[in-house]
């Protein structure tokens, strides 16, 4: 089960890949990469890093059964694509797809749609706490994706991470 379920975690990389990154630095909370600086929140030890290509930032952790998916992309012309439609656009290719909760909360100055929800990829079925917030031309996406019966140990962690979000500028 946790191979099925880490499989299908992998696979939503694809699915929710915006941005191919190049040569992108994480230095403790501070991501820096192709024009683009921000601050996390803290990244618990059991967080490992997953290289790969079409996400700003991926991590796992395997006892929990969960995958956090950072992403960011700018000049996209999404200024006018409202946050819901933006949120909804994240999980185009689930099915079964249930949300939970849906609300518009502060970010980093801006109002962010928070959701949780419930879907499922191929047939595979997952629990999800996602952060969508647009600023300053980007549009940065946060989502937890957890073995349903660990979501809610998961998203303490996760609310943390997310909560110390905030844009930097080059030279901070």
């Amino acid at each position: 089960m946790a191979f099925r379920h880490l499989a299908s975690s992998l696979h939503l990389l694809a699915v929710f890949a915006f941005v191919s990154c190049s040569g992108p630095t994480l230095k403790g909370e501070v991501y820096r990469g192709d024009g683009l600086a921000f601050r996390l929140g803290a990244i618990p030890p059991t967080w490992r890093r997953l290289e790969v290509t079409n996400v700003r930032l991926a991590f796992r952790d395997e006892g929990a059964e969960s995958t956090v998916l950072v992403n960011a992309r700018c000049g996209k012309d999404s200024d006018d694509v409202p946050l819901t439609a933006l949120t909804q656009h994240l999980f185009m290719n689930f099915t079964a797809r249930e949300t939970i909760e849906q609300s518009v909360l502060p970010m980093d100055g801006r109002e962010a749609m928070h959701a949780l929800l419930r879907a499922k990829l191929d047939g595979v079925p997952n629990a999800f706490d996602a952060y969508v917030l647009k600023k300053d031309g980007c549009v940065y996406d946060f989502v937890l994706v957890s073995a349903p019966l660990k979501f809610e140990a998961n998203r303490p962690a996760f609310e943390t991470f997310v909560s110390g979000f905030h844009t930097l500028h080059e030279n901070e």
